[in-house]
C-alpha cells in the first residue's frame, strides 16, 4: 500500500539538519511520496485572522496533514525548547475547523548543534501536541547531537548507529500506520 509522509521541520534554513533528518527518515521508511511542509507562515495574530481569515499557507498545511498517512516532525532546540516556527504553525493549525492531527501517526525527532541533540525540545514538542491528539509513535527517541557534522555532502547520515535508530523509529511508524 503506498504511503505519503509529511515532514514538518522546525527550522527554515535551506541547509537545516532537521530537514536533512526528515529526508533521511522518509528515505529509510521507503515512502512512496514525501512532502515537506512550508512552515514559513505569518506570526499568528487574532486580529489578522478576524479581518482576513486563515492564510492560504495554513489551509494548505492543514490539507497536507489531513492527506498524509503519517507526519514526521523534527525540531532543533532553541533555548531549551521548540522553535517559534513550530509553535506558530501549531497555533495556526489549532484555529482551523478541521483537526487533521487527531489520531494521525506522528514520529518526533530532533537535530541540534549541542550535546543533547534537542532532547528538551522533543519533550516540549510532546507537551505542545497533547491538545492536537496525534498518535505519537513510541520508539527510542532520536536526538541527533552535533548535527552539523552528522551528514555527508549528499545529506546522508554518516553514523551507522544513528541511521539504525532512525530506521527503528520508521519501522515503528510503519507499524502504527497499519
Amino acid at each position: 500500500m503506498p504511503h505519503t509522509l509529511l515532514g514538518l521541520s522546525g527550522a527554515l534554513r535551506s541547509s537545516s539538519t532537521n530537514s536533512n533528518l526528515l529526508r533521511e527518515a522518509a528515505r529509510l521508511y521507503g515512502a512512496d511520496t514525501y512532502v515537506e511542509a512550508d512552515l514559513n507562515l505569518p506570526l499568528y495574530n487574532g486580529d489578522e485572522e478576524d479581518r482576513n481569515g486563515l492564510p492560504e499557507g495554513v489551509n494548505q498545511l492543514v490539507d497536507q496533514i489531513a492527506n498524509a498517512d503519517a507526519v514526521l516532525i523534527s525540531t532543533p532546540e532553541y533555548n531549551g525548547g521548540i522553535t517559534g516556527v513550530l509553535k506558530n504553525a501549531l497555533d495556526w493549525i489549532s484555529r482551523h475547523t478541521e483537526k487533521p492531527l487527531v489520531g494521525k501517526p506522528t514520529a518526533l525527532m530532533s537535530a541540534a548543534a549541542g550535546r543533547a541533540g534537542g532532547v528538551r525540545a522533543q519533550t516540549m514538542m510532546r507537551s505542545c501536541l497533547v491538545a492536537f491528539r496525534p498518535r505519537i509513535t513510541l520508539a527510542p527517541e532520536l536526538s541527533l547531537a552535533n548535527s552539523g557534522s552528522a551528514f555527508d555532502a549528499n545529506g546522508r547520515l554518516t553514523n551507522e548507529r544513528t541511521e539504525a535508530s532512525l530506521k527503528t523509529l520508521m519501522d515503528a511508524l510503519r507499524a502504527d500506520i497499519g
